[in-house]
């Protein structure tokens, strides 16, 4: 389709043509649609459309016991889906009042920054893709495998995980579980020596650099005018992390850096994911220290005393008819929660991912609120894409790294 423009008199007279990017998955980064004003290969103005999946989420919410809320939050980011977890079992907790152990704190620190590195290797990789280069891509693939078998060892599940419970986890790690996240962290033939080459290939590259750099800048200002929080508020420079200023699950106990850009650009926006994701090796290699410090007694201590709201253990759950009842009252919404209102927050891959839980003490939230680090700097696309040539609204949209499950909540 295209639009006739009226120019001022003795200029040249021009058309501009519409394009429609999406809704179609293949063409974006999910199922969301941009109508592009374009000027040849230049665009004019962008208007951007979302709710192609929304799945009404929050009002299901309104219907659910806490519990029967957990796999409602796999769907929100799919790519790091434990974060999502455990950022809503860390605001049941808030709500409850329940006072989680160091080592329970510590197991889910390994599983927040495998999801982190999951994630954050998945956008620079597709960086790399949008940009013409399908190697690195193929490089990290295998060790995303690996992660997923360690959340396949520990839970049971890969991508949509439901991993953990309200109060810790629902069994302890195994070996298995450990001896892979060895494998994972070892410095030579793991995931350090592969961030290593992944970083060979495309940081100094010259093509790379010049298909990124200067490509979908925003400032700091208008970053946080516009509400960004996580890589892509960092990478315009603004040192604002969630697990620093509002520690959580521990994580003042660890000693890491907060990667920081200047521009706001592509290349910021993958600069600081990169370092991210070693500042997260630098996190895991501490916390599995942490928890080999554990000896004995301790060492099996994989969840709270908190038997109102922690599932007890399937064994007895088939023998004993105490454990039983609880079972159900738990899955089943039997057990009211305390009046109370709550917003808790972590630092997901996208950045601050919070949940608002307003309790009026039923057996289900009155309200519950995800906010969702995507659907808040989505609103931005239009902007950093004006004036770009298409092919750079593409990488633009992989380096923000746009998930539509988060969006559209």
């Amino acid at each position: 389709m295209s639009e006739h423009i009226t120019l001022p008199e003795g200029s040249i007279e021009k058309h501009t043509n519409t394009l429609n990017l999406g809704p179609t998955h293949p063409a974006t980064h999910g199922v969301f649609q941009n109508i592009l004003e374009m000027d040849g290969e230049r665009i004019r103005k962008a208007e951007s459309t979302v709710g192609y999946i929304h799945r009404a989420f929050e009002k299901i919410a309104e219907r659910r016991p806490l519990y029967q809320i957990t796999p409602l939050t796999d769907r929100l980011n799919y790519c790091s889906s434990p974060l999502n977890n455990m950022g809503w079992h860390l605001t049941c907790e808030k709500l409850l009042g329940i006072q989680i152990p160091k080592r329970v704190q510590y197991l889910r620190v390994i599983i927040m920054e495998l999801a982190r590195i999951a994630d954050h290797l998945i956008c620079n990789s597709i960086i790399g893709v949008d940009a013409g280069a399908y190697t690195g891509f193929l490089y990290v693939m295998q060790f995303r495998e690996l992660i997923y078998e360690i959340w396949e060892e520990v839970c049971g599940s890969r991508l949509t995980t439901n991993i953990g419970r309200i109060g810790g986890f629902e069994r302890n790690f195994t070996n298995t579980a450990f001896e892979k996240l060895e494998k994972f962290l070892h410095p030579k033939t793991g995931y350090p020596a592969q961030l290593a080459e992944f970083e060979r290939l495309f940081t100094r590259n010259r093509i790379f650099m010049d298909r990124t750099i200067g490509c979908g800048a925003i400032s700091a200002e208008r970053a946080l005018n516009y509400g960004f929080t996580g890589p892509n508020l960092r990478a315009a420079g603004v040192d604002y992390d969630v697990r620093v200023h509002e520690p959580y699950s521990g994580y003042q106990d660890f000693d890491f850096s907060v990667p920081v850009g200047k521009t706001g650009d592509c290349y910021d926006r993958y600069l600081v994911r990169n370092e991210e994701m070693w500042q997260s090796l630098k996190i895991l290699n501490q916390a599995y220290e942490k928890v080999k410090e554990f000896k004995g007694a301790e060492a099996e201590v994989f969840h709270a005393d908190s038997p109102a709201y922690y599932l007890p253990p399937k064994k007895d759950v088939y023998t004993k008819m105490e454990a039983l009842i609880y079972h159900f009252k738990i899955i089943m919404g039997e057990t009211e929660m305390p009046v109370g209102e709550v917003y808790n927050a972590i630092e997901a891959a996208n950045g601050e991912l919070g949940f608002y839980l307003i309790s009026d003490g039923g057996r289900t939230p009155y309200r519950l609120h995800f906010r969702r680090p995507c659907f808040i700097y989505y609103q931005a696309y239009p902007e950093l894409i004006k004036g770009s040539m298409l092919s750079d609204a593409i990488i633009t949209m992989s380096s923000l790294n746009l998930i539509a499950g988060e969006l559209d909540a």
